[in-house]
């Protein structure tokens, strides 16, 4: 007789592989990361906004009550003076003057006539950045009962000073940018940016 052949044994099933599991360590890693690049992103995109909305000069023929500079870069005080001889405003406030600076050496810096300062600028010396430009400015409206007011400083600084200003002067003011050309590129106006959102987060948490 023929031998039966031997019945083949099924092989067992292999268990299925055990899925790695990540440790804390690693998914708070990887949330950390997620959120990073969501926060660069949205950084890039405001920055986008701020850069292609940089403010730009205003013409002479828009009045207002008073003309406010906001000393620390080129063309501002030439562009404030420049407003009191086209009688686009009444008088002019430099805000930010330094301790020693009289009206003498600002009219010579940019060769204006002093005869002009004497009689319809007056000089603030207290401020020492945007928020103080903004306290010292809006004392000196409210002393003089002013309605309107153009804010002359950089294109680049404008919205960073127009939000401190806001901050501090009342609603019935109006506020008229005049934005003298960005003094830097790229990498200044990302300062900016960086900075007036830093202080937009401070006043939007109630910050003084």
């Amino acid at each position: 007789m023929a031998a039966r052949p031997t019945p083949r044994r099924r092989a067992a099933p292999r268990p299925a592989p055990r899925r790695r599991q990540r440790s804390p360590l690693a998914f708070v890693a990887g949330v950390a990361v997620r959120l990073g690049a969501v926060v660069v992103l949205i950084w890039l995109a405001g920055f986008a906004w701020f850069a292609l909305t940089l403010p730009v000069a205003v013409p002479l023929a828009v009045t207002t009550d008073a003309v406010v500079v906001l000393t620390g870069g080129a063309g501002r005080l030439a562009r404030g003076v420049a407003t009191l001889e086209a009688e686009a405003a009444q008088r002019m406030f430099v805000s930010g003057v330094g301790e020693h600076i009289g009206k003498a050496a600002l009219a010579a810096s940019i060769g204006a006539p002093l005869k002009l300062l004497n009689a319809r600028a007056d000089l603030g010396y207290a401020a020492v950045d945007t928020r103080s430009n903004a306290v010292e400015t809006t004392a000196w409206t409210m002393r003089h009962g002013y309605k309107s007011l153009r804010l002359v400083t950089s294109a680049q600084h404008m919205k960073r000073a127009r939000l401190e200003l806001a901050a501090q002067m009342p609603p019935t003011v109006t506020i008229v940018e005049d934005a003298v050309p960005a003094e830097t590129g790229a990498d200044g106006i990302a300062r900016e940016y960086s900075k007036y959102l830093l202080r937009l987060a401070a006043l939007s948490a109630g910050a003084t």
